[in-house]
């Protein structure tokens, strides 16, 4: 039984593609709405959280500051010493292992949402990245978007491009992040319902952290996904995909559904668990609070315990 996301009722090709439409128009249209939301997610979650940003090696100029004895001479900045009595070095911002990449599945399948749910994975998947993103800027980190061109920024504007991208109609649709390179020792926050095939995950989360990179995985998953609440004789169609189902009698299936649900889930923690990332799990019907405080602590804690944790929410 592969496991998959449907959607309950027959939709005719061209009613999927008319919601798809529709349901991007409406996460555009709430584009304000999404940030001052996500602005305020945020700063809840934010109380008590001090900045961290810090000069060191890197490529991005911080700041001026006046030269001390020991001070390398190349950083001097002869062209503003100039302008004063006092000598002055340029200093640039610390970044080797403080940039954080993030990835939100904005694929077909993440427009689900059953009667269990106020709002479809996709929404949800995205207040989270923006939320996220606002909470690690507003702490002086660098934040970059894969499959976004701009680079990284510790700038709060920079927000506003990830949501900007996030919300196009047009924006990759993939349900996997993209195998592209990201500097070593950084960074990554996947959000997803990775529902696809083990194989598929497997060689796509290998690829990544290959680069030493730390990851932190989160599956946001709509609750009718665990319960599989329908009765009687229902029609399922895929969201993302042609395939249809008919079953006479859904509850007969709901034991086999939920070990199947939980052998994907054993697996993926399990990968996450070996390649000493970190993995949980959130509903639409809980409070996107919840996910951002347990992701924003997975992220501040101690990367090298190589440990993964399901936490709920």
């Amino acid at each position: 039984m592969a496991i998959g996301t449907f959607g309950q009722g027959k939709k005719p090709q061209h009613g999927r593609a008319e919601t798809a439409r529709e349901a991007a128009e409406r996460i555009s249209s709430a584009f304000p709405a999404l940030l001052v939301e996500a602005e305020r997610i945020a700063q809840t979650v934010a109380h008590g959280i001090h900045g961290r940003r810090r000069a060191g090696t890197g490529e991005t100029f911080w700041q001026y500051k006046q030269y001390r004895f020991g001070d390398s001479a190349s950083t001097i900045d002869w062209r503003r010493s100039a302008r004063s009595d006092e000598v002055f070095v340029r200093e640039n911002e610390w970044e080797a292992a403080n940039t954080v990449w993030l990835w939100t599945n904005v694929g077909a399948s993440m427009a689900f949402k059953s009667h269990l749910s106020e709002i479809s994975k996709k929404e949800r998947a995205i207040l989270i990245t923006l939320a996220l993103s606002n909470l690690l800027l507003q702490a002086g980190e660098r934040v970059g978007m894969m499959g976004l061109a701009q680079p990284p920024s510790h700038h709060l504007a920079a927000m506003r491009r990830f949501a900007h991208y996030l919300t196009d109609e047009n924006a990759d649709s993939a349900e996997l992040p993209p195998s592209v390179r990201i500097p070593r020792f950084s960074t990554i926050v996947l959000v997803g319902d990775f529902l696809q095939p083990m194989e598929e995950i497997n060689q796509r989360f290998g690829e990544l952290a290959g680069r030493d990179i730390q990851g932190h995985i989160v599956q946001v998953l709509d609750p009718a996904e665990e319960t599989l609440p329908y009765e009687g004789r229902k029609e399922f169609a895929e969201i993302a995909g042609p395939l249809k189902l008919t079953i006479g009698k859904v509850e007969g299936l709901r034991g086999e559904y939920h070990e199947k649900v939980e052998s994907h889930r054993r697996e993926l923690s399990h990968l996450c668990r070996r390649l000493g990332w970190t993995f949980g799990v959130h509903h639409t019907d809980a409070s996107p609070h919840q996910a951002l405080l347990s992701l924003y602590g997975r992220l501040s804690g101690d990367f090298a315990t190589g440990r993964a944790a399901v936490a709920g929410g």
